[in-house]
This record gives C-alpha cells, structure tokens and sequence, in this order.
C-alpha cells in the first residue's frame, strides 16, 4: 500500500492520516446525533471529542514510544515528534482519551458513564473505517490464501482488513445494545472488552516487537483491558442500574437495517483496502 495517497505541490496526504480522518469525521456525526437524541449538551460533546481526539493522539504515541521502542527512542529523542512516520499505539489512544474524558465531563458536568455509552459505537465505527488506511500488515501466511496480500514477495495477512470488518461487527452489537442497557456504562464497558478481545486475537497475526517469547505489549494491554472491562461490568451493574442511553425502536426492521447497511460498508472497505493495496 502506497502510505502517499495524493499530493498538491507540497502538500502531502497520506493514506492513513486521510483514513483516520474520514472514520473520525464520521465517528463525530453519528456522536452529535445521538446527543440530539439524548438531549446532551451538542457543544460541550463537540469539545469533549476534540479533547479526546488530541489526548487519544497523545496517549497512542507515548505509549509506542515507551512499550514498543524504547531503546530507538531513546537515542532518538527528536523523532518521538516525527508523527507522519507512524507509530502510534490504539491501547495508548484509549488510554488517553479516557483519562481526558473523565477530567473533561467532570468539569463540564457531563454524565461520564452515560455520555461513554453514546461515544463508544461511534468510536468503534470510526475505527474500523481508519483501520483501511493503515499501511502496517501482518505475517506471513502458512499457505497461499486468495484474500492474503503480497509484500515484498511474501504473501501476508491484511490484517488491517480483519480488524476493520471485526470493528463494524462490534459496532452493529454495540448498536443492537442501547435497548438492552440494564445499566450506565454498559456499551462503554462491552466495547472496552470487545475491542481488547478483538486485538488480543489478531495480535497473533501481526509482527510487533515481543517481550517473553511471542508475547507482545499489545497482547497484555488487551488482556489488561478484558479484565478491567469484566471488573467494570460487575461494579456499574450495582452503582448505576437506572437511566440509560435512548435505544432504537423495537421494530423488526431496524436490526436488518443496521446490518444491511454495515454490510454494505464492510464491501466498500474491502475493495478500498485491496485497491490501495494492489
């Protein structure tokens, strides 16, 4: 995949960074129209995703600098700012921004756990458009697949296609889950184990660097995260039965729906992604 997607003179934009900012634009649409129907505070939530964006952003390239190459950096320093050569941690980015949401609702006095669950589908769906830019493939495959992707002259997993696909199935659960809350911070807690399971099992197709033998520090974060989420689970199912996000109607219709035009999404991502990849 060509990391350059087109250029104006000096001006250059590069295929992940245009990714990311087509799944974060949309990320934020769908989260400013579920605020309209939750009746949240459009400008608070507006700034709410700046801040989270700017300290996800932050939060993704410390955590790569600190868990993933350490030692580069440190001989290094001045290429920890060089951002359009990669390297940032999705672990980080959560990490950041949720620490920045949890100041910024506090001082805004949003409610947190409340406006987490209106967040969280938008998140996950942003990140499985982003994902289609990401010039980063996986491992080599045991044998010739017709989906694999040649590197090189070595035949890879496109696991940034996997990750995608996976990132809108747990978006159409997520999706499926605001009618089915028991509890504030449901959503956000299922994505939070959701997303971590999802990495956890395609970590195993990736190359990042290892810490004890083929343990590597995205490995642990995600099992870090699934039993954050299933402690989280257990406290808000007993701190915060009650109010929750307004879900869909209950209708025959709008599951199919959700699902057809999913689908219709996952299609387009798979032919971008091997159109860019060719």
């Amino acid at each position: 995949m060509d990391r350059i997607l087109f250029q104006f003179g000096p001006l250059t934009i590069y295929t992940f960074g245009f990714a990311i900012a087509v799944g974060t634009l949309t990320a934020y649409l769908l989260a400013i129209r579920e605020a309209k129907r939750n009746a949240l505070d459009e400008e608070k939530l507006s700034t709410l995703i700046l801040v989270i964006l700017l300290a996800g952003v932050l939060g993704a390239r410390i955590f790569f600098v600190l868990f993933y190459q350490p030692a580069y950096y440190w001989h290094n320093p001045a290429d920890i700012f060089k951002l359009y050569e990669g390297g940032l941690s999705i672990h980080g980015g959560i990490l950041g921004a949720l620490l920045a949401g949890l100041w910024y609702t506090k001082k805004v006095k949003l409610p947190f756990w409340k406006t987490a669950d209106l967040i969280a589908p938008a998140a996950v769906l942003g990140q499985g458009i982003a994902r289609v830019g990401c010039d980063v493939y996986g491992k080599v495959m045991s044998g010739i697949w017709p989906w694999g992707i040649e590197v090189n002259g070595l035949v890879v997993h496109p696991v940034q296609i996997y990750e995608a696909l996976l990132d809108l199935a747990l978006f159409v659960f997520l999706w499926g889950q605001r009618s089915r809350q028991k509890y504030t911070g449901q959503i956000f807690v299922y994505y939070l184990g959701g997303y971590a399971l999802i990495r956890l099992m395609l970590e195993f197709f990736r190359t990042n660097p290892t810490i004890i033998g083929d343990v590597t520090p995205a490995h642990l974060t995600s099992l870090a995260f699934i039993v954050v989420s299933y402690a989280l689970n257990s406290w808000l199912g007993k701190r915060n039965p009650g109010e929750i996000i307004a879900g869909t109607p209950s209708s025959t219709w709008v599951a199919p729906l959700v699902w057809g035009q999913v689908i219709i999404l996952a299609l387009v991502n798979v032919m971008i992604f091997y159109a860019l990849a060719s």
